[in-house]
């Protein structure tokens, strides 16, 4: 990443599911943040020149053998330094003090006592009253490091919060970061403004007037070809660029026959007669629907998606007589994703965000203007840019389209019912005024077929599942509760309306962070 021109915060991750929250929390107090390996941290002071460090929690055992440990460079930058669980087990270490397994373990809802002033809960936690926090450790710390005290307990923890103020290290057992810490918003901003001395400077508007500088510095006058889904981030992304370079952009939407019921139509009159950009529609159906008619593994769907749009992509950038840069719409959740907690950099990022990665033959610039933003804060640069809300709050629709939301062989017949299935659901939803509550909802067609009776005869179908989830920015998903009467009057439309299903169901499992798709 480019050298910051904001106040930043370092989170040096060691591992835990809940990283990328922390950052969340930071970004929502307009505060800038990085989130790099344990490993490779250090690295970044230099460029980053941060106003404080952040240790997140992790799986490991500091007791293990090859544990992650904290580099020294870390604490030698002479800036505070937050830390979170396993964060603050390594601290303690580093500095002297002792972790041991095998005492009270705490995982789930806990409560803290405040025992002394700090900095971190001023104004939050009044001194001697109790707190509900989220614990989840087995190891614990015994003994602390010279230099700190005791700011507050649990009945699991005696050391639950711990502070060395002349050396400005903070240190928790918990995690602040997560919804079932209440306060733990606030115990951030505390950090971040009060102790760090952040102003909170990271605002879209200067991001937009900043990428555009960067677009312009990167590409000169150099050609630009952009993948154009019709998804909220391509769409942004695209923008942005054009409005940085204009007519030196070309946007290519491939319309592969993955996509729900007359969006290439509505994405190609958006953008050419609201937006004057340069944009080639392909339709190319019948290449990727040849190509996976009959697959059923998921993957090898992804897989053959993402080769034939790399082979589109490069026999139109041939048309346009060659082009220096690839635009893609790549998010910052993607670029942490994309590095293993143990610091090596992965080849591909995950496959059901992204449908295939960027062969070397193509000798191409990557230019990816939203690769610092999370979900919600692209969406809030698409206000800044102009973009329609009924747009901006579209649900996601990854690049692999219908293909994995057709579990088993794809053919044209299925392809045609899932598609009337969903267009039917989503109405319901915007009928019902439900679906800007909803962060995504979409049907399936499962591989089954069942038995049914309709009227006066037999009938043997598919069946349809829906799915609905509530998320803030796509890093973990619950599924949103409908009430019965939705649910009714939806199955009762397309089992009416769409010939080939006679059946649905609701899928109502929550998934684990990253893993919002039905594959």
């Amino acid at each position: 990443m480019s050298q910051p021109v904001h106040e930043t915060i370092l989170i040096v991750d060691f591992g835990s599911q809940v990283t990328q929250l922390i950052a969340r929390r930071l970004r929502e107090l307009d505060v800038y943040c990085e989130i790099h390996p344990f490993s490779s941290a250090a690295a970044q002071l230099d460029r980053m020149q941060p106003k404080g460090i952040i240790l997140s929690g992790g799986p490991a055992s500091v007791l293990d053998e090859n544990a992650p440990t904290l580099d020294p460079a870390l604490l030698a930058a002479n800036v505070p330094v937050l830390g979170i669980c396993y964060g603050q087990q390594a601290l303690c270490v580093a500095l002297g003090g002792k972790v041991e397994a095998g005492h009270h373990r705490e995982f789930g809802r806990a409560m803290v006592t405040p025992a002394k002033a700090c900095a971190l809960y001023e104004g939050v936690w009044p001194l001697g009253t109790q707190h509900q926090v989220w614990m989840s450790h087995g190891d614990r710390v015994t003994e602390i490091p010279e230099g700190f005290e005791v700011v507050g307990t649990s009945s699991g923890a005696p050391f639950a919060m711990i502070a060395d103020v002349k050396r400005r290290i903070w240190a928790v057992q918990f995690h602040p970061e997560v919804h079932h810490t209440p306060d733990g918003a606030r115990l951030y901003e505390n950090f971040v403004k009060k102790i760090c001395g952040c102003s909170g400077d990271w605002t879209m508007a200067a991001y937009r007037e900043q990428a555009i500088d960067k677009i312009r510095a990167q590409v000169g006058d150099g050609k630009v070809i952009c993948a154009l889904s019709g998804g909220v981030d391509s769409s942004v992304a695209a923008l942005l660029i054009h409005e940085a370079i204009g007519d030196q952009l070309t946007c290519i939407l491939v319309d592969h026959g993955l996509m729900r019921e007359n969006e290439a139509a509505d994405v190609v009159s958006m953008f050419r007669e609201h937006y004057n950009l340069r944009l080639i529609h392909v339709d190319a159906a019948d290449t990727f629907i040849d190509a996976l008619e009959g697959e059923a593994d998921p993957e090898t769907k992804r897989k053959t998606i993402g080769r034939l749009f790399i082979e589109t992509f490069e026999a139109e950038a041939k048309k346009m007589g060659g082009a220096a840069f690839l635009a893609q719409g790549t998010l910052y959740p993607d670029v942490i994703e994309s590095v293993s907690f143990t610091g090596g950099p992965s080849v591909t990022i995950k496959s059901h965000h992204n449908v295939g990665g960027l062969p070397e033959r193509m000798n191409m610039q990557l230019v990816e203007p939203l690769r610092e933003l999370f979900k919600d804060e692209v969406r809030a640069l698409g206000r800044e840019l102009g973009l329609p809300e009924s747009f901006i709050g579209r649900h996601p629709f990854p690049g692999p389209g219908l293909a994995i939301r057709c579990p088993g062989g794809i053919t044209r017949e299925k392809l045609n019912i899932l598609r009337q299935a969903d267009a039917i659901y989503l109405d319901e939803i915007r009928k019902a005024g439900l679906y800007d509550e909803i962060w995504q909802a979409f049907a399936v067609l499962l591989p089954v077929q069942t038995v049914g009776v309709m009227g006066d005869g037999r009938t043997y179908e598919f069946v349809c599942a829906l799915r609905a989830v509530t998320s803030v920015d796509g890093m973990t998903a619950d599924f949103y509760p409908y009430q019965m009467e939705f649910l009714g009057r939806a199955a009762t439309r397309i089992t009416n309306e769409v010939r080939g299903i006679n059946r649905v169901v609701y899928d109502v499992t929550s998934k684990p962070p990253g893993t919002i798709e039905w594959e």
